[in-house]
């Protein structure tokens, strides 16, 4: 076992965020590190918070720690922020609104820019839960970034998914109730000071009885993440759905999405710079009509694989 591998499981908050940095730089050692904590995958419960910017998710989010932190719980937050056009790292905003809780011995916060990766979170999210998780966290944190309607990968990644919808979105409910909304286990209105947040939570309700749903049913819950009024119900809920039987994603659910969406990546990028005499006719083929789109596809991906073997 390699020392960072050692240091990680036994909790040093240092070496947990070398080993963070290890396999988000996708380093040389990542995969040794890796290979050595997989034993101790597991155990942490993988909370997603995401929703609309402004909803004031790093707010709620720095509530939450306190709440889990009065139950005697160990937290670690990984909090996903926009790519700053300049450095390409994280904008740190995640990180100040959260400062109150970053030396406790019991919490640990990173802050990972998305490096323009779509879905609100970064290719290597789950790797990084993975290293949190070997840490000994009994709640992992991932934040989005501010999501829009199709914003949804948090959903392959949490056990338990918490959508947050300011009072006041009115409208914007029927913009993205077709994505974002419907990954929702649990809905946290928040800033729900706001006399709309009446109307919200009304919305809300309508939209889950529109759908039917084979086990849980999403709950609401009113929060003011400002004054932690309505947090403590919100932890309630969580566990709730955790004693539910939830999907429980796990290390390998985890893996399989990482390589898949990898693949994925890679195709995209191999397909967009491959040029060939047949691949050039194959897509005239297609244009004609003579081709179907899937043989297309499949043709495609033959040609490309059959040049990167050479």
């Amino acid at each position: 076992m390699t020392g960072i591998a050692a240091a990680v499981l036994a909790g040093d908050r240092r070496a947990t965020a070398r080993a963070i940095s290890a396999v988000e730089n996708d380093a040389p050692e990542a995969v040794a590190l890796l290979r050595a904590i997989h034993a101790r995958l597991g155990r942490a419960r993988v909370l997603g918070i995401t929703g609309p910017p402004g909803a004031g998710k790093s707010t709620l989010t720095s509530a939450l720690i306190g709440e889990f932190l009065a139950r005697g719980s160990r937290v670690a937050v990984l909090a996903f922020d926009p790519s700053s056009p300049i450095s390409g790292g994280a904008i740190l905003g995640d990180r100040i609104r959260m400062g109150a809780h970053q030396s406790h011995e019991r919490v640990f916060i990173r802050s990972l820019a998305s490096r323009g990766y779509p879905g609100g979170l970064s290719r290597t999210a789950s790797r990084a839960i993975d290293v949190l998780d070997a840490a000994g966290y009994d709640v992992v944190i991932v934040e989005t970034v501010g999501a829009g309607q199709s914003d949804v990968e948090i959903r392959l990644l949490a056990d338990t998914r918490v959508v947050i919808c300011p009072a006041g979105l009115g409208d914007e409910i029927q913009a993205i109730k077709s994505g974002l909304l419907e990954i929702a286990d649990i809905y946290a209105v928040n800033k729900a000071d706001s006399p709309l947040a009446e109307r919200t939570e009304g919305e809300l309700r309508s939209m889950i009885g529109l759908r039917e749903y084979p086990g849980w049913v999403p709950r609401i819950v009113r929060t003011v993440a400002t004054t932690g009024d309505g947090v403590a119900e919100l932890v309630e809920a969580i566990s709730a759905h955790e004693a539910a039987g939830g999907v429980r994603v796990g290390p390998r659910e985890r893996v399989r999405r990482l390589i898949a969406a990898g693949v994925s990546d890679w195709v995209k990028g191999r397909m967009e710079s491959f040029s060939s005499p047949e691949f050039d006719a194959l897509c005239e083929a297609y244009a004609k009509g003579e081709v179907g789109m899937r043989d297309a596809w499949r043709r495609a991906l033959e040609l490309a694989f059959a040049q990167e073997r050479k």
